[in-house]
């Protein structure tokens, strides 16, 4: 599926009784964090990704606007006020993610499991999609994870192996295929994202599109890179539409099951869609 960008432009009260649900119940959302371009469009529809474990990563990706800073402790009163804002935002469909906690022995899996687990509790017919870090690879962060029984698990590969070591340093492209496969072992659908315009190839797309079909990952969103501010890794390239199509079909091509690209597409822009 090939998504055009919206161009309408959005109900500034729908904006508003948004950001003040956000506002009220104390949660961050990744939209405002990493300047998505998706934010008024996504707030109009009374939508959000939670961010949880603070707004400060311990990981500095090039390409990330997220703040780079020693995290606060995991605040216990969190997925009580994430279970909240969902509840009065009357979502059917909730996409979890988090900043990374390399500073924390499970790298924040049972804080995560936690919020899953009072989601369901009170929104029992939501469906809910936890898109995580990699935790470091460690299995017992990992079945923590799959033990909270989300609707959907994902975890961003974001870009080719190549290119992994410059614009996530903390990060390895293997290990992030490891813990796909993992994820995908539990027979939850497995989810990914990867970014273009990085200076990547059509190779190296491929190459990945069969990594990720090879470990089990059966949706994929592709969307373009676009850069948060002058201090973060250029745009090496911007894709056309049609191209957007052709990786789509690349994609499929390599196995995986559903698809998803387009200029503004992200890994949770009309996640329930997937």
């Amino acid at each position: 599926m090939y998504l055009k960008p919206k161009v309408k432009a959005p109900a500034p009260e729908l904006i508003d009784r948004t950001a003040a649900i956000l506002r009220q119940n104390g949660t961050n959302t990744i939209c405002i964090e990493s300047k998505c371009p998706n934010i008024t469009e996504c707030f109009a529809r009374g939508t959000a990704t939670f961010l949880i474990l603070g707004d400060r990563c311990t990981r500095t990706c090039a390409f990330c606007n997220v703040t780079h800073a020693k995290p606060s402790p995991p605040d216990p009163t969190e997925p009580e006020r994430v279970a909240r804002a969902a509840q009065q935002m009357g979502l059917s469909y909730v996409v979890i993610t988090s900043v990374d906690r390399d500073d924390l022995r499970d790298g924040g899996a049972g804080h995560f499991a936690a919020v899953c687990r009072t989601l369901k509790k009170r929104n029992p017919t939501t469906k809910i999609e936890l898109l995580t870090p990699d935790f470091k690879g460690k299995k017992e962060a990992l079945d923590l994870i799959i033990a909270s029984n989300p609707y959907k698990l994902a975890h961003n590969i974001e870009t080719v192996r190549r290119l992994t070591p410059s614009l996530m340093p903390g990060s390895s492209y293997e290990r992030s295929l490891e813990v796909l496969s993992y994820y995908a072992q539990s027979h939850i659908p497995t989810k990914s994202s990867v970014m273009v315009g990085l200076g990547e190839t059509k190779e190296e797309l491929r190459e990945a599109f069969e990594d990720l079909a090879s470990v089990g990952v059966q949706q994929l969103t592709i969307g373009q890179y676009l850069r948060p501010t002058p201090s973060h890794w250029p745009v090496r390239r911007y894709y056309e539409p049609q191209e957007f199509e052709e990786l789509r079909l690349l994609a499929k091509e390599a196995g995986i099951q559903k698809v998803v690209s387009g200029v503004l597409v992200r890994s949770s822009y009309y996640a329930d869609i997937l």
